[in-house]
């Protein structure tokens, strides 16, 4: 009897059919079963959904399609090809499952009763969020001011709740954690952050300070014996930066974009493809994604989208879709997707689903290919229209990156709101398919600001004068290897893919912002700088495209010995930073003197 209600679903013309509930087409009308031939009851529902007023049905001869010599089709009357009922369930099957026939009748009944698709409307939330890690300290609070007054929105980690309200305020949008201990960084805490700053740093004090009076400096005593309070530069510097990495590199994304489908070592990826054609609207078209091992741009593995697009019985399309992600895909820190493909010359759409269930909004792109020729097509995020059954839905909740649920490649002769495909033909075809990844538009700007310190790459040095060296070198082992760690540190970002800048102060003073500067690289200057400069460099370095995966050291002009005051009437004017930044070189860390005699300092 099953076997007979599935043959119902042609005696409509199958241009509108459509895939309902789990996969299923939306029920049909009432009919009735009379000597093998099938009609169309009088009584028909006026919904675009399902038959029109106007349609003229016809009716369906078929044979006994229920036993074994049947082999899964349906014959239709002449001029119409054999529907294949076993494609058919096997499609079904695949991307749904066994059907439930209570969630049929539920989703029916709710189909019935609204004339919309039933795409959910997403709570909004905050987007393009900087995360200001130390916030509480010398630096990291004056980049949350300057933000602020920047009108950016902003995040605090931190790890004394009650200390941040009183120093940033009680509007603060913060969240509780430590670096230090991975299982404090929920991944919900970085929703939505696409930057971060990271201030944190170890924390170093006197062993015995001075007087409330300044009595023992009164008395000559300018240095005291510093320590390391609280958890160890390997814990901070070292291992609190990986915590921070891995917490937060899916939220601010790779500079090299983020792998969907694509071959790693001979494996193509997590995400399971399967054939959706136009079977499931009555058509005969037929579809399959292969691996094919030598077929690659370079000789490697590489997908193929490959099949035979037929327009009988109304058809046309066929297409390839991965089953629902058990995790959706948080693609918010990317800008677009990019397809590398060998063309064809006809045109194919990606369809990227932000919603589980089956007959729902598509965000959709066309894009064309050159017939031979490798290419890679980027499909801008904004490019992407909500399509629903080929029409556009001019009513639909905008495109979400952060919960992608699964993509689908289509050839078919169909654009959208009535026009056809330009460069369509029937037969044979193939589309080679290399990679799939969602990408950082350039010009690709840092999401991963470190402020580091001068002189982490001093204490191994060979041959380097250490009297000569501040505090923090000539004590690198007493203070737990303070520089070697956060040294360390730095070579998780580098190693992280996550466009970065890393800024290494020489001494912090709390001095106004304004003197002169000098930035230089390979680790060799001494000097002071002012920590409201150093949160200005962040914030500017953030936007900055020439800031991009570099290492510096900065410092004042100035020397110790001369205090640097701001005279209220005539402010210095603001730094452009850029003009620093463009002098700057990617690579260089001073690292590379650890092999070689040192420079003068």
């Amino acid at each position: 009897m099953e076997c007979c209600r599935a043959a119902t679903f042609l005696s409509a013309p199958s241009s509108h059919l459509n895939l309902g509930f789990q996969g299923f087409p939306s029920p049909p009308v009432s009919r009735r079963l009379n000597n093998r031939i099938l009609y169309q009851r009088d009584v028909i529902l006026h919904s675009k959904r399902f038959i029109q007023p106007n349609d003229r049905v016809r009716p369906l001869y078929y044979r006994n399609y229920c036993s074994p010599a049947s082999r899964g089709s349906i014959f239709a009357e002449s001029g119409r090809q054999s529907w294949d009922i076993g494609r058919f369930l096997k499609t079904v099957y695949f991307f749904s499952g066994p059907p439930s026939p209570a969630k049929f009748f539920e989703f029916l009944l709710e189909k019935l009763s609204s004339s919309g698709s039933s795409e959910p409307v997403m709570a909004k939330e905050k987007h393009d969020v900087v995360l200001v890690t130390g916030a509480t300290g010398g630096v990291g609070r004056r980049v949350v001011d300057i933000l602020y007054k920047k009108s950016l929105p902003v995040r605090v980690l931190v790890r004394n709740e009650e200390k941040a309200r009183t120093i940033l305020g009680p509007d603060i949008d913060l969240i509780v954690g430590d670096v230090t201990k991975k299982d404090t960084l929920a991944p919900e805490y970085f929703k939505g952050v696409k930057k971060v700053i990271n201030a944190v740093s170890v924390i170093v004090g006197p062993k015995e300070g001075d007087t409330p009076d300044r009595a023992k400096y009164s008395q000559g005593i300018k240095f005291f014996e510093p320590e390391i309070k609280g958890d160890s530069p390997e814990m901070v510097e070292y291992i609190g930066m990986q915590n921070l990495i891995n917490a937060v590199k899916e939220s601010v994304g790779y500079q090299n974009g983020k792998l969907l489908f694509g071959f790693q070592g001979n494996s193509p990826g997590k995400f399971v493809w399967g054939a959706l054609d136009d079977v499931v609207m009555g058509g005969v078209s037929e579809s399959t994604f292969q691996i094919d091992p030598c077929g690659g741009e370079k000789g490697g593995p590489t997908g193929i989208f490959k099949g035979i697009v037929s327009t009988a019985n109304n058809g046309g399309f066929t297409s390839i879709r991965t089953k629902n992600f058990s995790v959706p895909e948080d693609l918010s820190a990317y800008d677009g997707i990019e397809i590398r493909v060998k063309g064809d010359g006809h045109r194919y759409k990606l369809i990227v689903r932000t919603s589980a269930e089956w007959d729902t909004v598509g965000y959709t792109a066309s894009f064309d290919t050159v017939k031979g020729q490798w290419q890679t097509i980027c499909l801008p995020f904004s490019s992407l229209r909500p399509v629903f059954r080929a029409r556009t839905v001019s009513d639909a909740p905008p495109f979400n990156p952060s919960a992608v649920v699964s993509l689908q490649l289509m050839y078919s002769k169909f654009e959208y709101d009535g026009k056809l495909s330009p460069t369509f033909e029937e037969g044979a075809f193939a589309l080679p398919v290399s990679c799939i990844r969602a990408y950082i538009k350039d010009p690709i700007t840092p999401r991963f600001v470190h402020v580091s310190s001068a002189g982490v790459t001093r204490p191994d040095r060979p041959g380097l004068d250490l009297s000569k060296q501040p505090p923090a070198v000539r004590l690198n082992k007493e203070l737990g290897y303070i520089l070697t760690f956060k040294l360390k540190g730095e070579d998780v970002i580098r190693d992280s893919g996550i466009p970065y800048t890393i800024v290494r102060p020489c001494a912090l003073t709390e001095e106004p912002a304004g003197a002169d500067l000098i930035f230089d690289q390979g680790d060799n200057i001494t000097g002071k700088i002012s920590r409201e400069e150093v949160a200005r460099i962040c914030v500017t370095a953030l936007e900055s495209p020439h800031a991009c995966n570099k290492t510096f050291e900065v410092k004042s002009t100035v020397p110790f010995s001369e205090p640097f005051v701001v005279n209220p009437n005539t402010p210095p004017p603001e730094k452009d930073y850029d003009v620093y930044f463009k002098a700057l070189e990617e690579g260089i860390t001073g690292k590379e003197a650890l092999e070689r005699s040192p420079m003068p300092v």
